[in-house]
């Protein structure tokens, strides 16, 4: 895979801002408006991890330069352009994730939890070698759950309440080595896909039961990212981009209720939340081909999702969400996705710049 200019990305919380990484610093910018928000050029980072919408920022540096160490995680803030904080580590650090509460650190084989307010170390986690940093977190405080790899030889995590500090407990999700996870917003479901990135797994973390498997493809394929709409129960969609250019989407929410379209003769037992099933029906999977360059790293995010509803019945009538992808290649993308009652799929792409070439002040425009 050729090299690519962006470094990191990573959307905050709610996805409601982004931040892409080059060598020669970060950016952040507003998701709903492609608004430059903020820059820093002073190096390359290979971690910018957001709080919300707030001013705070966790960011490690790429090693171009001796203050911008790998192993030193600094907290900035980007209204006075300070340095709040600042931890040291014997090792590279791999991965940050935050909430209100909670600051996450991950090494090659050790996960740190603190206290974000007072940075006192809450837990250690001692991990199989994770070179990767693969982990996956819900920010939500009610169900506050950090999903590590449990296996170098399996598709096994291994889910930590990170407000507890207590092991919840063991997925077996995949017979290959685990390559995407994530977790809803609410930490009630958590993705998997393996090395073999065949198959996507979605379990209900609360008693680890398999809910929904689906299958991407026949062919292997590297998943690059896998993300849930937002949603306060079952999530409605869960998009995966991989290194086929494709970006997958799956209707979780037209699975779970599978009355309200018309089922396929193929279709594979009833579908409950929590329930397990084999592989679904091929008409919850949706395929948006070459969305972005076949082998260019991607990152793509449901970020809204709107179900509409017939006023008397309270049939659904489509959901539409806006899926929003960043390219390694140094693009933005915002796709309209529309799926119908009967199941069927339109999509338009509806934004596209690009976030090395905007400036401060600039809306981008496609």
């Amino acid at each position: 895979m050729a090299s690519s200019p962006i470094l990191c990305a990573s959307f905050n919380q709610d996805h409601s801002c982004f931040a892409v990484s080059t060598k020669d610093g970060f950016r952040i910018f507003d998701t709903n408006t492609g608004k430059l928000c903020y820059e820093r050029a002073v190096g390359g980072f290979v971690i910018v991890e957001m709080l919300f919408s707030s001013s705070l920022l966790a960011i490690v540096g790429a090693g171009d330069q001796p203050t911008l160490s790998p192993r030193r995680l600094c907290l900035f803030n980007t209204t006075t352009g300070a340095a709040l904080r600042e931890l040291n580590f014997l090792t590279s650090i791999l991965a940050v994730r935050m909430n209100r509460k909670r600051l996450i650190v991950i090494l090659q084989d050790k996960a740190y939890v603190y206290d974000l307010n007072s940075l006192t170390i809450l837990d250690t986690i001692d991990t199989v070698p994770n070179n990767k940093g693969l982990c996956a977190f819900s920010p939500c405080l009610d169900a506050c759950f950090l999903a590590l790899p449990a296996s170098t030889t399996k598709g096994s995590a291994l889910l930590y309440n990170v407000m507890e500090c207590n092991l919840h407990c063991e997925i077996e999700a995949h017979r290959s080595p685990l390559a995407a996870m994530v977790l809803s917003s609410n930490g009630m479901y958590i993705a998997t896909a393996s090395e073999q990135g065949t198959i996507i797994r979605v379990h209900l973390v609360s008693d680890a039961t398999k809910s929904y498997s689906f299958r991407r493809g026949t062919y292997p394929s590297t998943i690059f990212s896998l993300s849930f709409g937002p949603s306060k129960q079952l999530p409605d969609i869960l998009a995966a981009s991989s290194s086929s250019g494709s970006i997958h989407i799956f209707t979780l929410g037209l699975a779970s209720h599978p009355s309200r379209i018309k089922r396929s003769s193929s279709f594979l037992g009833s579908i409950i939340p929590g329930a397990v099933n084999d592989v679904l029906d091929p008409a919850y999977h949706h395929v948006l081909h070459n969305a972005v360059p076949a082998g260019v790293k991607s990152y793509a995010v449901i970020h809204k999702v709107e179900n509409v509803t017939d006023a008397s019945s309270s049939e659904l009538l489509a959901c539409r969400a806006n899926m929003c992808v960043i390219t390694y290649n140094g693009y933005f993308q915002e796709y309209n996705l529309s799926i119908d009652a009967q199941n069927e799929l339109s999509w338009a792409l509806g934004r596209e710049f690009n976030l090395l070439t905007v400036t401060l002040d600039e809306v981008a425009n496609t």
